[in-house]
């Protein structure tokens, strides 16, 4: 998985890039938040990103506000790294639109795991994302018949919305997914065929 890290700290900045790169992601590193939100904009961003709260040119927290204002079809899982620890400084971060949040000096330990966090979240999204599409062009594919429908009172053909004529079988067949299997009901095998009788009227005799 692609990560993002916006960090100003040169020292910083390699040791989160050594640490993530160890633990088999695939780690692009920027020293402020402007290139940060430049990086993000770009088609096929990174599906991660660890962003300093404080930064030059823009704010980490800044960043994450912009990310949750673009409409993009896929989700970026956002981890603040910060050396406020004050309840209301992560309060403002969560408000902000963060998913998780890092304390500086981060401890490797906590950084594999809180990534584990946002893997897992970052897949299920996916695979949310996938069914969602799957059902969307299922329900594409299906069609319904409501509303009224003009019917000839003579040969029962019922007028398309382009004031075509169609028999009813074909128009059904084209509107829905019902299928048609010729039969003959009772009464008109009596009338036009009425020197075969079916089973039950035979049996009878």
């Amino acid at each position: 998985m692609r990560v993002l890290i916006a960090e100003d700290d040169r020292v910083s900045r390699t040791l989160l890039e050594s640490t993530l790169t160890k633990l088999g992601y695939t780690v692009s590193a920027v020293e402020n938040g402007a290139q940060a939100w430049e990086a993000i904009k770009a088609d096929n961003p990174p599906k991660l990103a660890i962003l300093d709260w404080m930064m030059p040119e823009m704010e980490g927290i800044e960043v994450c506000r912009r990310v949750r204002e673009l409409e993009r079809g896929s989700y970026i899982y956002i981890i603040l790294l910060t050396s406020r620890a004050q309840k209301q400084d992560i309060v403002a971060g969560f408000d902000a639109g963060i998913d998780d949040y890092l304390v500086k000096p981060f401890d490797a330990q906590e950084l594999q795991s809180r990534m584990a966090v946002g893997t897992r979240i970052l897949k299920l999204e996916s695979t949310l994302g996938k069914k969602v599409a799957e059902l969307e062009e299922t329900a594409r594919h299906v069609k319904q018949l409501q509303g009224l429908l003009p019917i000839c009172m003579h040969c029962k053909k019922i007028r398309a919305d382009d004031d075509s004529w169609h028999l009813i079988e074909s128009y059904v067949s084209s509107h829905s997914e019902a299928q048609f299997t010729h039969s003959l009901c009772s009464e008109c095998r009596a009338k036009f065929y009425p020197k075969h009788k079916n089973k039950r009227e035979a049996g009878k005799d």
